[in-house]
């Protein structure tokens, strides 16, 4: 173990996670061969939400895996995040001995996979305090992600006492994900069986936004995942975050806008942006709108967005 306190500031890279929705296959080929341009230093790749979703097979990813690196990114290969059948285990299986890119573990199964080897552990996975932390450790957990329902109280106190050389990883931008069951929901609101779902997910390219009889939108569904319908922002956070050491910010892909969203980042964290004034405008890139309340130990949805100190 080792003390936070001890730890030089050091400056956030980007992170780009995997895409969370069903987009046509040549929609996701551009995204990636923009995104080997943009000012990011990690990709994630790879389906974690539905196995059904065969747009691009594992080759493919294992393509575009090559192309990401020779432009000099890190590559990291995502699971599923809830494996119902044995033809899934069988591609878990695949992804976690690829011997060549790091993988991310969206499930305890593909934790006890990647055991004895260097590996990610996402934010599905409850990593809820420092004990689960040295235990992941031990199995060879080399970075994790922070879940998206703990707020910066607990987290600082994960960092004053997660393990020597684990990185930590923020989810700091998307729609927040919330649950997965094994139920699909976009199919069940077209009034489909799960098993001829009919691909219907990829006719909502950033999910399917429910809102209550009073018109307040607060949910998306997105196959057998439900999200916020608001959109998580961290960066008027930024200084808070360095100051807790974080390594890396997870910026979640959505439809459109993209390209502005990784440059606003990108500003900020180089200063050449004010966050708050880069906040500012990504609220008007946002499907719904903006929240930060997990955060700030409050309700998800709500919106605190006052920014820490510099």
């Amino acid at each position: 173990m080792t003390d936070h306190a001890m730890r030089p500031v050091r400056q956030p890279r980007l992170a780009i996670g995997p895409i969370s929705y069903y987009w046509p296959r040549e929609q996701v080929l551009t995204f990636y061969r923009e995104l080997a341009a943009a000012p990011v230093d990690i990709v994630y790749l790879g389906e974690t939400i539905c196995s059904k979703r065969k747009q691009l097979r594992q080759e493919d990813w294992l393509a575009l895996a090559e192309e990401l690196a020779t432009a000099g990114k890190e590559v990291v290969l995502s699971t599923l995040s809830l494996l119902e059948a044995e033809s899934e285990l069988k591609r878990l299986r695949a992804i976690c001995d690829n011997g060549r890119f790091l993988v991310e573990a969206n499930d305890i199964g593909a934790v006890q996979l990647l055991a004895g080897r260097p590996f990610v552990v996402g934010h599905s996975v409850n990593t809820y305090n420092e004990r689960t932390l040295a235990v992941l450790a031990r199995e060879g957990c080399q970075r994790w992600v922070l879940p998206v329902e703990l707020g910066q109280e607990t987290l600082a106190q994960m960092q004053r006492l997660r393990p020597a050389g684990m990185e930590t990883e923020v989810f700091a931008y998307g729609r927040l994900p919330l649950a997965y069951s094994a139920r699909c929901f976009t199919a069940r609101a077209r009034n489909l069986p799960k098993d001829d779902c009919q691909d219907c997910c990829i006719d909502y390219p950033d999910g399917l936004v429910l809102q209550t009889q009073d018109d307040n939108r607060f949910l998306a569904l997105n196959g057998i995942q439900t999200q916020s319908a608001r959109t998580l922002n961290l960066l008027p956070q930024l200084a808070r975050l360095r100051d807790l050491g974080v390594d890396i910010l997870r910026i979640s892909p959505q439809s459109t806008h993209m390209s502005a969203i990784i440059e606003r980042f990108h500003q900020a964290l180089i200063g050449a942006l004010d966050p708050c004034s880069a906040a500012a405008d990504l609220a008007a890139l946002m499907p719904t709108g903006p929240c930060d309340g997990y955060w700030h130990e409050a309700a998800g949805m709500a919106l605190e967005a006052t920014a820490t100190p510099t």
